[in-house]
């Protein structure tokens, strides 16, 4: 059965006049189960009442489960990623966005952690800011959404960021965006896995990017986990501290 997501493909003469475009990007690998999940409640109707005309990107890194199937069943445009590493997908889906026309970017992942519902108050943030960050540790995080040592090691993060660069921030490994076109043309981003949210925290700082958090819901992920709780940890405070002696990425 196919499912609709109303005005997520439409050609440059179907377009409505006066609409934000809006591209919803969703970065997955062998998630076929929490992708559905997350495309089933993407408030499209709600997003086209408040003035956006939505498309979704599915950005791939190379599934075995099925995920593309999934996709197929839904109103979307399915990419496979250069390369493998999430950062890349992510790197990939900007340069993609941009290309679609975008004027607004959500990015969530799709494993059923982040609530599609809750773009909305992301991007009603964005009219008095460049991006805005759905924060985890602020909101309400289930139960069994993270380990103990997964929790602490957030915090930790989330506090040497904010030591290192001298700018409060609430929660620097959120994978839930919103962004306008601008601040997606400006961001300077090289990172391959799962370090991508530091660096994009990072060089939003540098580039003088207007920000905000908003909390928000986070919940057990559907299906296995992909990040590696001690040498992803690693790589995240080792792109913030390479970021914060070359602002610029290094190639």
């Amino acid at each position: 059965m196919e499912h609709e997501l109303t005005g997520s493909s439409m050609s440059e003469d179907q377009r409505e006049p006066f609409m934000n475009r809006l591209v919803v990007l969703l970065p997955v690998l062998n998630e076929a189960l929490g992708l559905e999940w997350v495309l089933d409640r993407l408030p499209i109707k709600e997003l086209h009442d408040r003035g956006y005309e939505t498309a979704v990107l599915v950005m791939d890194g190379h599934s075995t489960d099925g995920t593309d199937k999934v996709a197929e069943q839904f109103d979307v445009l399915f990419m496979e990623q250069d390369e493998t590493g999430k950062g890349t997908a992510i790197r990939h889906g900007f340069r993609e966005t941009m290309a679609m026309g975008a004027d607004t970017v959500v990015m969530l992942d799709a494993d059923g952690t982040y609530h599609p519902s809750e773009m909305l108050n992301l991007l009603k943030g964005l009219d008095n800011a460049d991006v805005v960050i759905g924060d985890r540790l602020n909101g309400a995080i289930s139960s069994d959404a993270m380990t103990r040592f997964n929790f602490v090691g957030n915090h930790l993060l989330t506090w040497f960021a904010t030591a290192l660069y001298g700018v409060t921030t609430n929660d620097v490994c959120s994978g839930y965006w919103a962004f306008t076109r601008e601040a997606i043309d400006r961001l300077m981003l090289n990172s391959v896995s799962f370090e991508i949210e530091a660096e994009m925290f990072a060089s939003m700082i540098y580039q003088g990017l207007s920000f905000q958090y908003k909390p928000i819901s986070y919940s057990a992920r559907i299906g296995d986990a992909k990040l590696g709780s001690t040498a992803d940890g690693w790589k995240i405070l080792r792109k913030l501290i390479t970021r914060r002696i070359f602002p610029d990425p290094l190639l």
